[in-house]
């Protein structure tokens, strides 16, 4: 008896613990909104086959800067509030509500539609972890928010322009304005 009890509590703190996805440069990565399938019940990023909690980590190396690209897919209409670790970094911006057409999991056509949410948001050197929560959901007919969607969220990596390089461009833009200003005072 006690061995069954044991095993169905484990088998509960499997089913509700939080996944990490290791995010990789330039793939796109899906995450799930359900709050009838999330086992808070809320409206949070999830993995839909657990129904536990999403995360996506990277880690940016020094000198570098790295820019993640989320975006809404299936209906149009929904926002997130993306968070680093807990600490709110923003919003995505706000979308036509086009229920119930849909652009299915198409991620790079959603990103190319105005009418789909999106952000891109810059993160300095070290180690993040990113998820998010559904701040505006589609509304459906007579029944309100629908709060289930699809997303995804892509990295990518720059490199930190040199001190130099930045002192160069600052130079080469003074003489151009010095020589712009030349020119219009000899008309």
């Amino acid at each position: 008896m006690f061995a069954a009890h044991l095993l169905a509590i484990c088998a509960l703190l499997v089913a509700g613990a939080s996944h990490a996805a290791v995010l990789t440069e330039g793939q796109w990565a899906p995450f799930d909104v359900d709050e009838v399938t999330a086992l808070s019940g809320g409206v949070e990023w999830i993995e839909l086959s657990a129904g536990g909690p999403l995360s996506f980590d990277f880690t940016v190396a020094t000198g570098y800067l790295g820019f993640v690209t989320v975006v809404d897919a299936g209906f149009a209409g929904d926002r997130f509030r993306i968070t680093d670790g807990g600490s709110a970094v923003g919003d995505t911006s706000s979308a036509v509500q086009n229920y119930p057409n849909s652009i299915g999991l198409d991620f790079d056509a959603a990103l190319a539609d105005p009418g789909y949410s999106r952000g891109v948001f810059q993160f300095g050197a070290g180690s993040h972890s990113v998820t998010g929560l559904l701040i505006d959901s589609v509304t459906v007919d007579d029944i309100g928010p629908l709060n289930a969607t699809v997303g995804a969220v892509r990295l990518s990596v720059a490199a930190v322009p040199e001190p130099s390089t930045l002192a160069s461009l600052a130079a080469g833009l003074g003489l151009i304005a010095l020589g712009l200003r030349r020119r219009s005072t000899r008309s």
